[in-house]
């Protein structure tokens, strides 16, 4: 009983020793790994077993530390740069691995602590190499390839270079993406244990091509050849053509990028105005004037009946042939412009009626005669009259007797015959034509139509005084300078009808129109007569002797009044005027034999 008692107490007190025993080992082991890591820990194959932070630092430098110099390669296309880890930033994560370390094991809870050393000391524990990446250091090894990456963008462009369209394609713009590249940097630096190559994230931005093929294409077919102008004449024949040349055409070229709202885009345009001064010059000789219509008169019907048809006008549009002309520039189907024409219709052309124009009734008529008129004075008279038939003068329009005429040349159809100039009658283009003007003006005037213009002749002229016509009521015209004019002041359209009566020597005008008011010429008033001078007597070598020629007939001076009253329709009086002429006294001329009596006489005389 005493032994079982002794056996016990000795056992509690062999207990109570051994757990003392194993508290103070327990106490002394903990004390040793304060400060260093825990037996079987291992951070990659590095085996940091009991080693303190120092220790351990210079362990993981030393198998470590040739990772951050392993050699990379970062490339973009065909260029490639090499860099060490180091350099791109790449390190040891060592503080961050040993505080991992020292933290198993080292918490501060005893049972938790003891249990973590236990595992460790008996299987082992591993904790991941830890590689981590200065961002700066990359950041900056990054900026400074941008700077050898990166090309500005150049968009396609248009030229003229030598007289041809160039086209220069354009280059894409190349950027470096740093942000997108350091993201793969990193996670190809942490993944790889040996050297890797690292593809470069680049954006490209395509160079804008905007539309220079097409303007490239309107820009060679304006350069392609010349571009001709053409026209017709009056009768439908060709006119021209005028040619503007490759090199005038490429003087007057632009090309510019422009925005038209939509977008930018290439314009290819041609100052086609410079034109216009050339088209000025040329439009004066492709006028075509209007020509009315002539009429007669049919007082049976009462219809107008057609003498000479009436026949367009146009006046060069030089706005619209420019037009015209930079579309040909820049056709590829045609260079070829025809001019663009305003055309003008006549006043008077066929299908007018003589209702619509108030013509419906003969208003005035005149005759005068030419007895004893040579042939070729009887030519003139029936040219110039027929010039003048036909016309028809509108309400408030003037009539102009030499621009119905024309010129008063050979090409017209006149001939020689004899004309009043410089104090003399003397042979001249046109003689007679005064017949003509004389005829009309005596039936305007007759008509009460207001005169405008009326020149006289310098003395009295036998054949306007046939068939007991008096005198005063002549009208003598020279073109340029002298003229007959009447205004058709009345409220309806006046047609002037000549008729050149051969077998009766005579001419006669009428005029048709509507009634408008009455007219009264009074009897001519002859005052303040002056004889003619004695005749006078000139040599002429072409004359034999005894023969004699007379080339100007004797005429009284005097000054003549020719009244008339113009009354309305009722027999109010709407105006009273007159035709003043003051006549020169005239000589008459006789030209004789060189020798003749009668030349020593008139010399004796003089």
């Amino acid at each position: 009983m005493v032994w079982t008692l002794r056996f016990v107490l000795l056992s509690a007190i062999g207990a109570v020793l051994l757990a003392l025993l194993l508290s103070l080992l327990l106490i002394a082991w903990q004390a040793v790994l304060r400060d260093r890591i825990v037996p079987g820990l291992h951070i990659g194959e590095v085996d940091l077993s009991g080693m303190t932070a120092a220790e351990a630092a210079a362990a993981l430098h030393e198998e470590f530390a040739p990772l951050t110099e392993r050699i990379f390669v970062l490339r973009d296309g065909e260029r490639a740069w090499q860099a060490r880890g180091s350099e791109l930033g790449l390190r040891i994560a060592t503080e961050d691995m040993l505080d991992r370390a020292f933290a198993l094991g080292h918490t501060g809870a005893a049972l938790d602590d003891l249990i973590a050393q236990s595992r460790a000391w008996f299987s082992g524990a591993r904790q991941p190499l830890r590689l981590v990446l200065d961002e700066n250091v990359a950041l900056d090894y990054l900026r400074l390839l941008a700077g050898r990456i990166k090309r500005d963008r150049q968009d396609a462009s248009l030229r003229i270079v030598a007289g041809e369209a160039r086209v220069q394609a354009g280059v894409a713009g190349r950027a470096l993406n740093v942000r997108a590249t350091l993201a793969r940097l990193s996670a190809t630096l942490r993944a790889s244990a040996e050297g890797a190559e690292i593809e470069l994230v680049v954006d490209e931005s395509a160079p804008r091509r905007w539309n220079v093929e097409a303007a490239a294409l309107r820009l060679g077919t304006a350069l392609s050849g010349p571009a001709q102008l053409f026209a017709s004449d009056r009768d439908g024949g060709p006119l021209g053509p005028w040619t503007v040349r490759p090199e005038q055409i490429r003087a007057l070229l632009s090309v510019g990028l422009r925005d038209d709202g939509d977008g930018k885009r290439y314009e290819v345009l041609i100052n086609a105005e410079a034109f216009g001064a050339f088209l000025r010059s040329l439009a004066p000789g492709l006028i075509i004037i209007p020509v009315d219509g002539r009429f007669d008169f049919n007082p049976g019907t009462g219809e107008l009946v057609a003498l000479s048809p009436s026949r367009g006008g146009r006046e060069l549009n030089i706005e619209k042939t420019i037009a015209q002309l930079e579309k040909a520039i820049f056709s590829r189907e045609s260079r070829l412009a025809p001019m663009v024409f305003d055309y003008s219709l006549p006043r008077y052309h066929e299908g007018v009626s003589a209702a619509a124009l108030g013509i419906k009734e003969l208003v005035a008529e005149a005759t005068t005669y030419y007895w004893g008129s040579t042939q070729n004075r009887r030519r003139n008279i029936e040219v110039g009259a027929a010039k003048l038939n036909g016309v028809i003068i509108a309400p408030g329009e003037e009539f102009a007797f030499n621009h119905y005429l024309g010129d008063i040349r050979p090409e017209a159809g006149f001939v020689d015959g004899a004309v009043i100039f410089g104090g003399r009658t003397v042979t001249g283009i046109g003689g007679g034509i005064c017949q003509v003007s004389t005829t009309v003006f005596r039936a305007a005037f007759g008509g009460g139509f207001a005169i405008t213009e009326r020149n006289s002749h310098g003395y009295r002229v036998g054949y306007y005084e046939y068939a007991g016509a008096g005198p005063g009521l002549d009208a003598a015209i020279w073109q340029p300078t002298s003229d007959l004019r009447f205004l058709n002041d009345s409220p309806h359209h006046l047609l002037i009808e000549s008729e050149f009566m051969g077998a009766k020597d005579a001419l006669q005008f009428r005029f048709y129109s509507t009634s408008h008011w009455r007219t009264v010429v009074e009897a001519p008033i002859v005052r303040d007569i002056v004889e003619a001078p004695p005749p006078r007597y000139e040599a002429n070598r072409d004359l034999l002797a005894g023969q004699t020629r007379q080339v100007d007939y004797a005429a009284q001076g005097a000054d003549v009044r020719v009244y008339r009253n113009v009354f309305d329709m009722v027999g109010n009086l709407i105006k009273r005027d007159q035709a003043y002429t003051h006549y020169k006294p005239w000589q008459a001329v006789f030209e004789v034999a060189p020798g003749d009596p009668r030349l020593e006489a008139e010399e004796a005389a003089e």
